[in-house]
């Protein structure tokens, strides 16, 4: 299991660079330069913004992952099998549980904001692809259980 993942690491981090190479620096001309004003932070803000139409998509994508999880969970629970990552206390009290799948859901926004504002778009998407598909995982599992049938004494 460790294996596939320290690969899929490697691959990923030889592209990674902190900074443009020295010559890509020098490459600047002073047609390339903007001028700095107010027009330049509201074409900025127009190219790259935040709450643009794909990221809603993305966010309404994670939204309706974590509500199938909740659902899937709850599921599970009356099935009588027991949660793994939570206490069944937790799970048990529907609006707790309520709460804890929106706050992972905002601290998820949370977490792409930082990566946005920061310029780490591809980060961004794939923490939206990796929260997506391990809730997704998480509901599959959960309906996919087998009812726990309690034993009886004959």
């Amino acid at each position: 299991m460790i294996v596939p993942i320290v690969l899929v690491a490697m691959m990923g981090a030889s592209n990674l660079c902190g900074q443009e190479p020295a010559a890509a620096q020098r490459a600047q001309s002073a047609d390339s330069v903007i001028p700095v004003g107010k027009n330049q932070t509201k074409e900025l803000m127009r190219e790259d913004r935040f709450w643009d139409k794909k990221n809603d998509w993305w966010f309404a994508g994670v939204g309706a992952a974590r509500t199938l999880d909740y659902f899937s969970t709850l599921n599970m629970r009356r099935r009588g099998r027991q949660e793994i990552l939570l206490t069944n206390d937790a799970v048990d009290n529907h609006a707790a549980f309520a709460a804890i799948e929106a706050a992972g859901t905002g601290v998820s926004i949370g977490v792409w904001y930082l990566f946005h504002r920061y310029g780490h778009h591809k980060l961004e998407r794939w923490a939206s692809v990796v929260h997506i598909g391990l809730a997704t995982a998480g509901s599959v599992r959960n309906y996919s259980l087998k009812t726990a049938h309690p034993k009886t004494a004959p």
